[in-house]
């Protein structure tokens, strides 16, 4: 077992699930290495803390808000990241000027 390759595809895939693109980080890994097994390891490893943390977190919190209220904050939350994720395209498209014949 390659244990620097394990280290680092945990770190980067850890990294990339905070961002939601732990697809993409696993299929990169893989194709630089020869040693799927460890890829597959360091991936899911770095999955189950990352779901471990969020369980604890979301545990906590419930304790302390209200359920309704988080999950009002999470939806709300996603909807600004989604917002200003459109945002330079809708304000790209809104500065376009149709042509007139």
């Amino acid at each position: 077992m390659n244990l620097t390759l394990l280290l680092s595809t945990f770190v980067t895939v850890f990294l990339a699930e905070l961002g939601d693109k732990t697809q993409l980080a696993t299929v990169a890994i893989s194709g630089t290495s020869d040693r799927p097994l460890a890829v597959f390891l360091g991936s899911s490893s770095a999955l189950v803390i990352a779901s471990l943390i969020g369980a604890v977190a979301g545990g906590s919190l419930s304790a302390i808000i209200p359920a309704d209220w988080l999950q009002l904050l999470a939806s709300v939350g996603f909807l600004v990241i989604g917002l200003k994720l459109l945002w330079p395209m809708l304000k790209t498209e809104s500065n376009v000027i149709p042509e007139q014949d």
